[in-house]
C-alpha cells in the first residue's frame, strides 16, 4: 500500500488528496481527515526524495506555486496552504564533508574525467579508464563494513541527450549502468529529447555518468576512424548503412568487454575478500528506488535492424578491443 501510495506522488493527485484532505475536514469527519493527511504527507516525502535525489520534476516548490495560483484564481480553497505548509517535509541539509573518503574518491574520478573525456578517447583508452574507477570503488567498497554500506546516500544523475530516437549508442546503456551497480532509464518529456537517469550509491553514479562520457567520446574517434578505412570507401552508395551497421557493431564489442570486465572484477573481488559488493549494493539501491515509488518497465530492444554484416563485424571489433593504456591507468 505504501509503494502504491508513492507511485502516485504526481502533481495531480497531490491536490486532488489536498483538496479532498480540506473538504474532509470542514465536514468534521476528522477520522477520514486524519487518514488522508497521513496520504498528504507520503506523497511529498515521496515528491521530496525524488528531488534530492535528482530523480523528479515535481518539486515541493512547484507544489507550493501551484496552491498560491490556485488560490488567487479561487479554484483551491486557501486551506490548503495552511495543510501544506503544515505535511511539508522540512528541508535538510545533508554535511558536506561527512565521509573524506567518498570525498576524495569522487575528486580522483573527476581528475580521470578531467584527462580523458575533455582532451578525447579511443575504445581501448575508455575501457581502461572504466577499470581503473572500478578498481577505486571496489577499494573503497570493500574498506565498508555492511552497516556502513547502508548508511550510503543514494542519488541520480541526470544525462541529456541531443536525441529524440533511440540509436546505436544507446545499446549500451543498460551494460554501462550494471558496470557500477546503478540501475538506469530513459525520461522523455512531451516527445522532447530524452535523457538517462542513472540511479545509485553516489560515488558510482558519477562513475557511470564518466563512462557514458567516454564511451560518446570513443563513439567519435571510432566512427571517425571507420570513415577512413577501406571498407568504409568501398561503400560509397550506402555510406550511411554503413556506418550504423558499425556503431552497432562497436555497441555491441563495447557492451560484451564491459560484461567480461564486470565478472572478472567481481570473481577476483570474492576471492581476494570473501566479500560480494553485487548484492549489498543492490539492497541498498532497491530500498532507496522504493522511497521514491518509482515504477519502472523494462522495454525489450528491438531486434529487426539492418545492418552490413561487413561494417558491423569491424565495429564489433572495434569494441572488443582492449588493451591497458598506462598514461590512462595510472593517471590517478
Amino acid at each position: 500500500m505504501l509503494l502504491e501510495t508513492r507511485r502516485t506522488a504526481e502533481m495531480p493527485m497531490i491536490f486532488q488528496a489536498l483538496h479532498i484532505g480540506v473538504l474532509t475536514r470542514r465536514a468534521d469527519n476528522d477520522l477520514k481527515a486524519d487518514g488522508l493527511e497521513r496520504v498528504i504527507g507520503v506523497l511529498l516525502d515521496t515528491v521530496h526524495r525524488r528531488a534530492s535525489s535528482g530523480t523528479g520534476g515535481v518539486t515541493l516548490e512547484s507544489i507550493s506555486a501551484a496552491i498560491d495560483h490556485g488560490i488567487a484564481h479561487k479554484t483551491v480553497p486557501p486551506e490548503a496552504r495552511t495543510l501544506f505548509n503544515r505535511l511539508r517535509p522540512r528541508q535538510t541539509t545533508t554535511p558536506i564533508g561527512g565521509d573524506p573518503a567518498l570525498d576524495r574518491l569522487v575528486q580522483r574520478i573527476q581528475g580521470l574525467r578531467a584527462k580523458t573525456v575533455e582532451q578525447g578517447c579511443t575504445e581501448q583508452e575508455a575501457m581502461a579508464a572504466a577499470e581503473k574507477v572500478a578498481e577505486l570503488l571496489d577499494r573503497y567498497g570493500l574498506s565498508l563494513s555492511e552497516l556502513e554500506f547502508q548508511a550510503q546516500p543514494c542519488e541520480g544523475i541526470g544525462i541529456q541527450t541531443d536525441r529524440r530516437r533511440m540509436g546505436p549508442i544507446d545499446e549500451c546503456i543498460p551494460g554501462i549502468a550494471a558496470f557500477f551497480e546503478c540501475r538506469v532509464w530513459a525520461e522523455r518529456p512531451h516527445n522532447a529529447r530524452f535523457r538517462y537517469i542513472f540511479f545509485g550509491l553516489r560515488a558510482d553514479v558519477i562513475a557511470a555518468q564518466y563512462l557514458y562520457e567516454l564511451v560518446e567520446r570513443a563513439f567519435a574517434t571510432e566512427t571517425d576512424r571507420f570513415r577512413q578505412s577501406d571498407l568504409y570507401r568501398e561503400m560509397a552508395g550506402d555510406r550511411r548503412s554503413a556506418t550504423h551497421s558499425f556503431q552497432y557493431g562497436l555497441s555491441r564489442g563495447i557492451t560484451a568487454k564491459l560484461h567480461s570486465l564486470r565478472v572478472t572484477r567481481d570473481e577476483m573481488n570474492r576471492s581476494a575478500s570473501g566479500r560480494d559488493l553485487v548484492p549489498i549494493k543492490a539492497v541498498v539501491v532497491e530500498d532507496e528506488l522504493a522511497k521514491l515509488g518509482l515504477n519502472l518497465t523494462a522495454k525489450s530492444a528491438n531486434r529487426g535492424k539492418r545492418v552490413l554484416r561487413d561494417a558491423y563485424a569491424a565495429g564489433q571489433e572495434a569494441g572488443e578491443r582492449f588493451e591497458i593504456v598506462s598514461a590512462i591507468a595510472t593517471a590517478s
